[in-house]
């Protein structure tokens, strides 16, 4: 049975335990076909602040267009329990009492029986926010005006599946959100409009990436209008290909540490836990709990464990949790490969003379910790770099 049809099936199922919000009407039927027939294109949570924005600004009573369906990856099994679940976009959509019957999820953006079911809509637009998928050719040619995406960094700067950790990785000062008409190219596409924003020290991958997308969304709306009348097609400025930049996807090998690298390297590679929303910005109120790693796949590093008596090693892996630069002040108690504990931190040795202060680790198996519980748990044991 064909994948897009299943996850019919499967929204209607879904469907029966909703019960919230203002019940939207038949995107096909007849009190709303003179409105522009919109597509939405999204996957993850941070997409939901996109399509809200397009669901508020459709029910406005001005509005030219409606959301007429939303495509979005397949159920895949997340959670404890292994269920089969919804992506976090077709949840919200169901959450909003959306008709389950115009939420498509093909395996593919390519699959005939979706591609059939997309033209009889008629979109006049697509709009993608992190929807997961290749486009076709046979896709990009259905809407009548095109689509557009949603990227979060400077394009050309960062084209591909991970803008937001490759800029923190690299230590960028400023980055932003880009609207880009679509092409078969690599998000290659004329830039509609864009939109700077200075990065923090302390931001990590998670919060830059919806405070992008939560700007992206309003760069939208703003632009719409002329999106829609056409004109922002014909003003869109084409890429300098020779500026472009990749950003490709981060894979878990990545997430391994290596302490022959300097200390700041490092510690734009880390981290696991998202700081709460209020502490986004702070320089004083908290170390980094950083960076382009945060979320996924998490940062990790080996160390060695010295028996005190007999000298006898045993390698162990950590999880790297919370970090930051290790100050000029605390470096020279750090000797060696010795990895020392000073004022609630853990010191780690790096390369080019500098350290990295790591205040919480999370042993397999065990819950995070702060660096003084794990400290105290050596028992006088000796802990070097590996």
């Amino acid at each position: 049975m064909n994948s897009s049809l299943m996850l019919r099936r499967f929204c209607c199922f879904s469907t029966s335990s909703t019960s919230s919000s203002v019940p939207f009407s038949s995107p096909l039927s007849s009190t709303t076909t003179k409105k522009k027939q919109l597509v939405f294109l999204g996957s993850p949570q941070v997409s939901t602040t996109v399509l809200d924005a397009l669901f508020n600004a459709s029910s406005a009573p001005e509005s030219l267009f409606q959301v007429a369906a939303i495509i979005t990856q397949p159920p895949s099994r997340r959670d404890r329990g292994r269920k089969m679940l919804p992506s976090p976009i077709a949840q919200y959509a169901l959450d909003k009492n959306f008709p389950s019957d115009f939420i498509f999820t093909p395996e593919r953006a390519g699959e005939e029986m979706f591609l059939s079911n997309l033209r009889d809509l008629k979109p006049e637009l697509c709009i993608t926010a992190a929807y997961g998928n290749i486009l076709p050719s046979k896709f990009l040619k259905i809407p009548r005006l095109g689509t557009v995406n949603i990227h979060p960094s400077l394009l050309p700067l960062y084209r591909g599946a991970a803008p937001v950790q490759r800029a923190l990785q690299d230590g960028v000062k400023e980055t932003g959100v880009s609207l880009a008409l679509t092409v078969r190219a690599l998000d290659a596409g004329p830039v509609i409009a864009y939109e700077r924003f200075e990065v923090d020290d302390q931001i990590k991958a998670p919060d830059l990436l919806a405070v992008l997308f939560s700007k992206g969304a309003k760069l939208l709306i703003r632009e719409l209008p002329f999106i829609l009348d056409g004109s922002a097609k014909e003003k869109a400025s084409p890429q300098d290909d020779s500026q472009a930049t990749l950003a490709p996807k981060i894979t878990p090998e990545e997430s391994w540490l290596s302490f022959d690298q300097e200390a700041a390297v490092l510690h734009n590679k880390v981290m696991h836990f998202p700081l709460p929303s209020n502490e986004l910005y702070g320089h004083d109120i908290q170390p980094a709990q950083v960076r382009a790693f945060a979320g996924w796949p998490g940062t990790r590093a080996k160390v060695v464990v010295v028996e005190r008596g007999d000298g006898s090693r045993q390698v162990l892996e950590l999880k790297i949790i919370t970090t930051k630069v290790c100050s000029r002040s605390n470096l020279e108690h750090n000797e060696a490969d010795d990895i020392t504990f000073l004022k609630g931190a853990l010191i780690f040795p790096c390369g080019q003379n500098t350290a990295l202060e790591v205040l919480e680790v999370q042993i397999p198996g065990k819950k995070v910790m702060n660096a003084a519980a794990f400290w105290n748990g050596l028992r006088g044991q000796k802990l070097k770099v590996l």
